[in-house]
């Protein structure tokens, strides 16, 4: 799928690719090595631009630091997403990205620049995850954590037909349906940022390598652009999440303070009761289906009750850093993570996977514990 278009006497050639094809690889080799462009866009940004040329990235990645900092979701759903085109890759031989890898290589051969024309995407991660409610983002982990059991039947046509636009504009549409936060931040937006930087880039002729679903977008506002400004800031939370963020601790607290000081010992004891069993058992239970460690499992456990009504700190950083400690990630760890994140099997048994998910399933398992916890205190009243 090739686009076209000329603006203020630069020529623009937009490619839209499949990032599983071997179609798109070598029509993006062919396009270059012809029009040896004075620039080449590819949807990439920095980080991922380093993951390409360093294929040992993964071996600098500070785990610990990564719960600490409150990142393992983010990374979690990036391998998540990574496994499922790993997975269709390998079915049709194709590395994901492997176009982008030769857009660069070729650019690099011609004297081409390259320009980096994706937002970051730790960025694009967090505007994301902000937009969604907490029953949107388990909804979403969900579905992203369900790809790892599909065994993904697809053939070379049908990746092919992606690049027509129909099969991907549906897909999109479904989503937006579901979860449309994430469809603006995915997609609409960094059609709006890509759109600015292909406009960037100098020279009189450019080739940008995009994928397939972005091209419509672009295109629209390359015609139309506009301030980007806005796409690289990640909003604060809302008023109504800083009030539930601290409101529902304190209500919480003052449910059982009234408890005590309003009611007799045994309805308040039968309160903290409930509240410690409601959290820890369902972070504990978080825990051991990640695959964590016994004494992770009780840290689970002791924590989430505590934790769930201090706003600053999440039971599953606490569950993922003993994790950690007990359990250091190896070499071997390392070197086995592109492969491991294909199944779930190699998720559990990866130090590093089973870290993230330690954290993951052990917030939601207090999350979810919170919500039963408020009614069985309350129905004490």
């Amino acid at each position: 799928m090739k686009k076209e278009i000329t603006l203020d006497g630069k020529n623009y050639i937009l490619i839209g690719t499949a990032h599983i094809s071997k179609e798109s690889i070598e029509e993006v080799s062919e396009v270059i090595r012809d029009i040896r462009p004075d620039a080449v866009c590819v949807e990439l940004c920095a980080s991922r631009y380093e993951s390409i040329r360093n294929a040992d990235h993964w071996k600098s990645m500070d785990i610990v630091k990564v719960v600490r900092e409150g990142k393992a979701p983010m990374l979690m759903m990036n391998l998540i997403l990574s496994a499922f085109q790993k997975k269709m890759g390998d079915k049709l031989g194709v590395k994901p990205g492997a176009e982008m890898v030769k857009a660069i290589q070729i650019a690099e051969e011609t004297g081409s620049e390259i320009v980096l024309a994706d937002r970051d995407i730790t960025i694009t991660f967090k505007r994301a995850w902000g937009n969604l409610s907490f029953w949107e983002k388990i909804k979403l982990f969900g579905q992203i954590f369900a790809s790892i059991f599909e065994a993904p039947d697809i053939s070379e046509e049908e990746v092919e037909s992606l690049k027509e636009g129909d099969m991907l504009t549906e897909a999109i549409d479904m989503m937006a349906k579901e979860l449309p936060g994430i469809k603006t931040v995915l997609i609409d937006e960094r059609d709006r940022f890509q759109a600015d930087k292909i406009l960037e880039a100098k020279g009189e002729t450019i080739v940008a390598v995009v994928g397939a679903g972005h091209i419509p977008g672009i295109v629209q506002h390359m015609e139309k652009p506009g301030d980007i400004s806005e796409l690289e800031i990640i909003p604060p939370p809302g008023k109504t999440g800083k009030v539930l963020k601290w409101g529902i601790p304190l209500g919480i607290l003052a449910v059982i303070a009234y408890g005590f000081f309003g009611m007799n010992t045994d309805v308040s004891l039968e309160m903290l009761k409930r509240w410690v069993l409601a959290n820890g058992i369902l972070s504990a239970l978080g825990a051991m289906l990640a695959g964590g460690h016994i004494l992770t499992v009780l840290v689970a456990f002791i924590a989430a009750p505590i934790t769930s009504l201090n706003p600053t700190i999440a039971a599953g950083w606490v569950s993922g850093l003993t994790e950690a400690w007990i359990r250091k990630p190896t070499v071997e760890d390392f070197e086995n993570l592109s492969t491991d994140i294909t199944s779930i099997r190699g998720f559990r048994k990866n130090e590093i996977t089973r870290i993230l998910l330690v954290v993951v399933l052990s917030n939601v398992g207090s999350s979810v514990g919170t919500f039963i916890g408020i009614p069985l205190i309350t129905s004490l009243l």
